[in-house]
């Protein structure tokens, strides 16, 4: 019995170590990243940035909500924020002890110069029960392979056909796994992990390429 405790206590010991070696590796990874950019890098936990964008769907899940790894700056134009979050999510077993479970996944935004109403586009399949939370009907599209592959629910309709233009339908069908949010003053893109280091330079790219398609009048009457 003592061995087996000890090789427990080893073993997680070991995974401990193991994590903090990965961790320590992304958060060098991430900063070599941001300075090839001309960015900032920060990898404390950061409680105002949750705060600000709390409107955000995505980002209003759980409780001990925080950013944490965060590349921001001017990017193609853009100010933006790349980041890890972190919220927390509760169950109780059988005895009624509290469960507490840890969620982890990259998000990314950028500071749009109008305020527009939500507008959340989200493949059919796990994000659309984000999207369900608006309480707003599917706006269907006439693009049926597109309505067929994505949700999209704003209070808005003329802003969700606005924003879901050709040119982005376009986009957005050879980038399926995109799910965007749109309110207030920022432009989101979410993912249901942490993404690689490698993989957040490409998504800075697409995450300005939707802002690209969405169309200017958009801006000069807001």
């Amino acid at each position: 019995m003592f061995l087996l405790f000890v090789l427990f206590v080893a073993v997680v010991v070991a995974v401990a170590i193991l994590n903090a070696i990965a961790a320590k590796k992304r958060r060098e990874a991430m900063a070599v990243l941001a300075q090839r950019l001309g960015l900032r890098f920060s990898a404390a936990k950061n409680h105002g940035l949750a705060e600000r964008f709390r409107f955000l769907n995505r980002l209003a899940q759980g409780s001990n909500r925080y950013a944490f790894n965060v590349i921001s700056g001017v990017y193609e134009g853009h100010e933006v924020a790349a980041f890890d979050y972190h919220y927390e999510t509760y169950t109780r077993d059988s005895k009624g002890h509290r469960r507490t479970q840890h969620h982890r996944f990259s998000f990314f935004i950028l500071a749009l110069p109008a305020r527009f109403p939500e507008l959340i586009v989200a493949r059919e399949g796990i994000f659309s029960k984000i999207a369900q939370a608006f309480g707003y009907d599917d706006i269907d599209f006439e693009s049926h392979e597109f309505s067929r592959r994505f949700c999209v629910r704003s209070r808005d309709k003329k802003f969700a056909y606005d924003v879901c233009n050709a040119r982005m339908i376009e986009y957005l069908l050879a980038n399926t796994d995109l799910t965007i949010e749109i309110e207030y003053d920022a432009l989101g893109i979410g993912f249901e992990a942490r993404l690689k280091p490698e993989q957040i330079e490409p998504n800075l790219r697409r995450l300005a390429a939707v802002r690209e398609r969405m169309p200017d009048y958009l801006f000069e009457r807001s």
